[in-house]
């Protein structure tokens, strides 16, 4: 089992950070929450930096 440590604690969600480092949200009920929720949650507390994907490079064409 992993051990969490409880980061900051709102009225209407609990941050929690894990040893591995990630992080866990709860709302008032005690339900995780996940997805865009979550992110957004720890964008507004400062947790985590939303960063823009890496464009792919298209494939070189094969030498014929």
């Amino acid at each position: 089992m992993v051990k969490k440590t409880t980061k900051k604690e709102k009225k209407d969600y609990k941050i929690i950070e894990k040893r591995s480092g990630r992080f866990a949200v709860k709302n008032a009920k005690g339900k995780y929450l996940n997805g865009e929720a979550k992110v957004e949650i720890l964008l507004k507390e400062k947790k985590i930096k939303l960063t823009a994907p890496k464009k792919k490079e298209e494939a070189a064409p094969a030498a014929e």
